[in-house]
């Protein structure tokens, strides 16, 4: 199977190709505009694969994304690009409107319309695969709100949407257009929802690596509000081999919710990062007996939701995916993959990993 992934050079996306690089026989066309968030440097270790092909292109660009589908004649697209922090969503929304919707929209016409010139074995074969967040759903009753003993809800597929910010509200409008593409053309189409990733090579502004490199460096550790805002935790690893068994196994028009099985509030997340750094971390920065003196409290960001927890029933009983990291496991996999690849991450801080982006780029 020839798979075109889009976004391929971001953190979820570069996972995704890994995966099937180093554990499939199939073959990756990874198409990544190389914006501040696109780094080929998480894609070093299978770059020169022949069964991977990178080409720089932007999803919002249809004269190149019919170009592309031409010249690769794709069996699958798992569209993953997407402008994906909730922050940047506050402060400047337009750059979600534009990729998020319309980018989704041009990938989703050129598709349709590759795909009805198809034969009919090829037809029947291709799928596109959406790959989407819980954001959409908005969010879950918190503890504090519940009487002491309540079972507390989770996400369903059939959750309605509710999204908060312009981010989660581009996504939720992505989504229902890859359902409209589906019901009215008949494009055989795939939606997952997923919880908040962790893991190797996640940009630098996310709450995980942020603490980790902060702290290494003795900044302040800063916690929206009281920290008490609750999350599902999944390890990227495990995403990518869940959204590869959509991909390949799952069933067209079928929406599937991806989780960790990993609740976990805000501020004990942070907290954990420093008790794993105060193991492991011979020589702390100056002043500090424990990473936990860094922690400081900012004001909340607006709408913030504050409770995301995914039901993943449906995936393991249909695909028979189950994710393979606890949070306890993974996120010590994670601060340590931090401590021993210092040039990626300092390549991010300085901006000297855009140079690649650029030499990839042609420019």
């Amino acid at each position: 199977m020839k798979i075109l992934v889009t976004g391929g050079a971001g953190f979820i996306g570069s996972a995704v190709i890994r995966y099937i690089i180093n554990n499939t026989k199939d073959s990756v066309v990874n198409i990544d505009k190389l914006t501040y968030a696109g780094n080929l440097e998480s894609l070093t270790e299978i770059e020169n694969n022949e069964r991977y092909v990178f080409e720089r292109a932007d999803i919002c660009d249809s004269e190149a994304m019919v170009g592309i589908f031409a010249k690769y004649q794709p069996d699958a697209v798992m569209h993953l690009a997407a402008e994906s922090h909730v922050d940047r969503s506050i402060t400047g929304p337009a750059a979600f409107i534009e990729t998020n919707i319309i980018g989704t929209y041009v990938l989703l016409e050129t598709a349709r319309t590759y795909w009805n010139q198809l034969d009919e074995t090829r037809k029947k074969a291709f799928r596109f695969h959406h790959i989407s967040t819980d954001e959409v759903y908005g969010d879950l009753p918190h503890p504090d709100e519940c009487a002491e003993g309540a079972v507390l809800p989770l996400f369903t597929e059939k959750t309605a949407y509710s999204p908060s910010s312009p981010y989660s509200s581009s996504k939720a409008s992505s989504d229902h257009l890859v359902r409209a593409w589906s019901r009215t053309y008949g494009l055989p189409t795939l939606i997952t929802n997923c919880s908040n990733n962790y893991g190797p090579y996640h940009f630098p502004e996310k709450l995980i690596p942020l603490v980790i490199l902060s702290a290494l460096a003795g900044k302040p550790l800063p916690v929206y509000g009281n920290g008490e805002q609750i999350r599902d935790w999944l390890f990227v690893e495990d995403h990518a081999s869940a959204l590869y068994k959509v991909v390949s196994e799952g069933k067209i028009g079928e929406t599937y919710n991806i989780g960790g099985h990993n609740e976990r509030r805000n501020i004990d997340v942070v907290k954990t990062i420093c008790k794993i750094l105060d193991e492991v971390v011979n020589e702390k920065p100056a002043g500090i007996r424990q990473f936990e003196e860094l922690i400081t409290y900012v004001t909340d960001r607006p709408g913030h939701d504050r409770r995301y927890a995914i039901d993943a029933s449906k995936i393991q009983e249909d695909l028979g995916w189950v994710p393979e990291e606890t949070f306890e496991s993974g996120i010590r996999k994670t601060v340590v993959w931090y401590l021993n690849n210092q040039r990626w991450w300092q390549r991010i801080l300085d901006k000297s990993y855009a140079d690649t982006n650029r030499l990839e780029g042609g420019e």
